[in-house]
């Protein structure tokens, strides 16, 4: 635990018109600061405020991306609880049975994974549009 010196003990109040207020909010919101009192002190005391700046376009394609990565796992998950039942029922199955079942499995996996490919394809384009526009 630090010493009493460390501790903030001075309290500083400020009023502000709404708008001001406003104002400093929207400044906080872009920063990587958690608390407002944090960036206030930065602010007031001439330490560096880290601001981001975020592309919206790109958290669309990150929100997408998720969605793509919970199917895989969801196909995953689904695939390896069907071999798993497959191999506690049958045990040592013949070799036409692990076939036909083969073939199930992956009639019901390849289009789910063939869409995620053609949508990952189509995020890779419009990336790689973006970085030649940008680079030009």
């Amino acid at each position: 635990m630090g010493t009493p010196e460390d501790n903030r003990s001075k309290i500083l109040l400020t009023r502000l018109k709404p708008d001001e207020y406003e104002h400093l909010e929207k400044r906080f919101k872009k920063t990587r600061f958690r608390k407002l009192s944090e960036y206030v002190r930065s602010v007031l005391l001439e330490k560096p405020v880290t601001v981001t700046y975020r592309d919206k376009a790109m958290d669309d394609v990150l929100e997408e991306m998720i969605l793509l990565r919970r199917e895989l796992n969801a196909i995953g998950n689904n695939l390896n609880q069907a071999v798993h039942q497959i191999n506690a029922a049958h045990g040592d199955a013949d070799t036409r049975l692990w076939a036909h079942l083969l073939s199930t499995v992956t009639s019901k996996v390849e289009p789910a994974i063939n869409q995620i490919k053609d949508k990952m394809n189509q995020y890779a384009d419009i990336w790689s549009q973006k970085l030649r526009a940008a680079k030009a």
